[in-house]
């Protein structure tokens, strides 16, 4: 299947779910991410923040900011098609629907971060394989933000199980992620070694 295609399939009955399925699947997986060794050993993580069916990140960005971590957002630059990390201090106050719609840090609550200070990057996604490739929205941003996080940063993807497919069509540029959370599982697409 073509990446418009899966994306357009899986974007549809993503969009299906009601909003207290939403809640609850969203709600399993924060509690199996808050368990996850890479995100206990964080000290900043950096969140996508949901917009529309996605899942929703917002009671994992304000624990997150509970547990004395510092929690960033992504703000876009259309023109550049690049990301900004920016710190997080309250999710109601900072965020404003900015390019797209898609809420991010409004101008006057921006607190940019260099990337090389993530410890963790939860990263958005259309759908997902079991070797970590992953279908984005198509823009870009993501591709161009990670070759700017310090080498070894644990990617993380957060989706619904049935975003997970049997084979995600990848270019050579795409990044894979290194664990998915979905309701049902953990999947590890690669092995991180955070123990230290």
């Amino acid at each position: 299947m073509e990446k418009k295609e899966l994306r357009k399939k899986i974007i549809d009955l993503r969009d299906r779910l009601t909003p207290p399925e939403i809640y609850e699947k969203s709600s399993l997986i924060a509690e199996k991410l808050f368990n996850l060794p890479a995100y206990e050993y964080a000290g900043a993580v950096m969140f996508f923040i949901s917009f529309g069916s996605e899942v929703d990140t917002r009671d994992m960005v304000e624990e997150t900011i509970k547990r004395g971590k510092l929690a960033l957002a992504p703000k876009a630059l259309p023109k550049t098609r690049e990301l900004i990390s920016s710190k997080v201090l309250n999710w109601s106050e900072d965020l404003a629907p900015g390019a797209y719609g898609i809420p991010e840090p409004s101008d006057d609550m921006l607190r940019p971060c260099d990337p090389g200070i993530i410890d963790l990057l939860i990263v958005p996604g259309v759908a997902f394989d079991l070797k970590g490739n992953r279908l984005g929205y198509g823009g870009g941003y993501y591709d161009r933000f990670f070759p700017l996080l310090k080498p070894g940063t644990p990617l993380v993807a957060l989706v619904y199980d049935f975003q997970i497919q049997p084979d995600i069509p990848v270019e050579s540029w795409d990044c894979p992620v290194d664990i998915i959370i979905t309701e049902k599982r953990i999947i590890k697409a690669k092995d991180l070694n955070i123990s230290s």
